[in-house]
């Protein structure tokens, strides 16, 4: 089955990116339910269910069917600014009163007691439902969320370099294996969706979600912003730590502390991130970033209060041509297979 959307200059010109801790919340409550479908996140969910004994997160869990067709809207909104942290997204969850009713409606089979409670009284119901959301992120996803908002941000970064290198057309046409673009229309492959939208003017949210791997899920019906969330590159890296070695010659040149910075950099990551990796402090850490950066050799690039660097192309071809470089050794695979 597949899913057109089709774009006019006004849709591309509105199309943006942002991500969603409730959204996270939401596609990872698939993932602890049935982890025999997620290999990829079975480290994570592994963890993590020992953590839930101690947390009431029913009626959340009742509210993500697996497997899963339909989701009710109100429970993860697009969210309608770039970088919202989760209390912005639970206030406009519990703000969504008046959609319970008409989003439950469109979700298929018989609704559990606690769902059904939630039908008769939204207000109270989103109440539990947002209480349900906070104990569950502070043990399931905060522990995690600095690793996977840097791998978040970077895929934004990444989609960013493609726009400017090709326009839309080339920030498009690589977004997931399932997703195709050809002469204004988005194409996606689709478990249960089908059929023709019309943007209309309103442009395409893409949200990059890890949990949401290895499926797309889509939201085209009003009154919610059309939306695409999608699997963002170097996702089957981001449980498994591993420490690269920088090419000696490299090191030889640039010191071995600048090298091993520039080899963490396989994908964006902030100063914290980068000096935790390479045990270092957060000064010592942003002391040797900027000598990278002057050389040429990183980009810093400020998302919200995070500053994330990423190698340059001259970096990229220094760490592939030096003689035994790790990326030949180790390289990273793909997050999107399907």
């Amino acid at each position: 089955m597949t899913l057109d959307l089709v774009f006019t200059a006004h849709d591309i010109a509105n199309t943006r990116f942002a991500i969603s801790p409730l959204g996270e919340v939401v596609a990872s409550v698939r993932v602890v339910k049935d982890p025999s479908a997620h290999p990829l996140l079975r480290p994570w969910a592994e963890q993590v269910r020992r953590r839930l004994a101690d947390v009431e997160w029913r009626l959340l869990s009742d509210l993500v069917p697996v497997p899963t067709i339909t989701i009710a809207g109100f429970t993860c909104t697009p969210p309608s600014t770039s970088m919202p942290d989760l209390a912005l997204e639970l206030a406009t969850m519990r703000g969504a009163a008046a959609r319970v009713r008409p989003d439950l409606d469109e979700v298929p089979g018989p609704r559990t007691k606690r769902v059904q409670a939630l039908y008769d009284d939204p207000e109270k119901g989103l109440e539990r439902l947002a209480a349900e959301v906070a104990d569950y992120w502070e043990a399931a996803l905060a522990p995690y969320w600095p690793r996977v908002r840097a791998l978040l941000e970077g895929e934004i970064l990444y989609r960013a370099r493609l726009l400017a290198e090709g326009g839309a057309q080339r920030m498009l046409a690589d977004l997931d294996e399932a997703v195709t673009w050809h002469d204004g229309t988005l194409s996606i492959r689709h478990r249960h969706v089908s059929g023709v939208r019309a943007l209309r003017g309103r442009g395409l949210l893409l949200v990059p979600s890890v949990f949401v791997w290895p499926r797309v899920f889509s939201v085209t019906v009003p009154p919610y912003q059309p939306t695409v969330r999608y699997a963002p590159r170097g996702v089957a890296t981001l449980w498994e730590r591993r420490e690269p070695e920088p090419p000696q010659a490299l090191a030889a040149v640039l010191g071995r502390t600048r090298a091993r910075l520039l080899a963490e950099l396989d994908q964006p990551a902030s100063t914290r991130e980068l000096a935790r990796r390479a045990g270092l402090s957060e000064p010592g850490a942003n002391q040797h970033l900027t000598a990278l950066r002057r050389a040429g050799l990183c980009t810093a690039h400020r998302t919200g209060r995070y500053v994330l660097y990423a190698r340059t192309e001259i970096a990229e071809a220094l760490l592939e041509r030096a003689p035994g470089n790790y990326l030949d050794e180790t390289p990273t695979p793909r997050s999107n297979s399907r």
